[in-house]
């Protein structure tokens, strides 16, 4: 049986990557920069609940209740705001806005899945985050945070929940990186 590793995600609008794209360039110029993995721009996105690998006769069941989860939830501003770390492995740009809103979202799609019959971990609080580079090893992060403390990107209105499919990178391939593909999109609200 085959499946398929995916994840379901809030994508922010080309024009808001535009905005984040110009305050991270310049953190790629500070000490150690060169020691992190950064994110490609076409794998920013605020997940919502990691899926892991899904077995293709799950898929049926899932498109539907992730699409029950999307009409009742409704659209809500959401913006690329500041930046944070975990722990010293991955740095991240926040979000603010409708945090509410977007957190059951969150929970309503991790509990889609669930009903699906995807095996999923336990659901803790949702940090919305936008993954922009890793460290394999610890690293002082310190630095790129406070870069990021006062970005504040351009508003929009966050209307559709995305499935993606996680495509990962080839071992053995310098600078490789997962690709990402929507498999499936719903509009927020009805």
């Amino acid at each position: 049986m085959s499946s398929q590793r995916l994840f379901a995600a809030v994508l922010p609008p080309g024009r808001a990557g535009d905005g984040l794209a110009g305050a991270v360039a310049p953190l790629h110029g500070l000490p150690g920069a060169v020691n992190l993995r950064w994110t490609a721009r076409a794998g920013w996105h605020y997940t919502l609940a990691f899926l892991g690998n899904v077995d293709e006769e799950l898929l049926p069941e899932l498109y539907l209740r992730l699409e029950r989860a999307a009409h009742r939830t409704q659209s809500f501003p959401l913006r690329i705001h500041g930046g944070g770390r975990f722990d010293g492995r991955a740095l991240w740009a926040g979000a603010a806005g409708d945090l509410d809103t977007l957190r059951l979202l969150a929970e309503r799609a991790h509990a889609a899945a669930r009903r699906a019959g995807v095996p999923m971990e336990e659901h803790r609080r949702y940090t919305p985050h936008l993954t922009l580079a890793r460290s394999r090893v610890p690293a002082d992060l310190t630095p790129y945070t406070a870069a990021l403390e006062g970005f504040e990107g351009m508003h929009w209105e966050a209307g559709e929940l995305s499935l993606v499919r996680s495509n990962l990178p080839v071992d053995g391939v310098p600078g490789e990186q997962p690709r990402y593909e929507v498999v499936r999109a719903w509009p927020l609200g009805r």
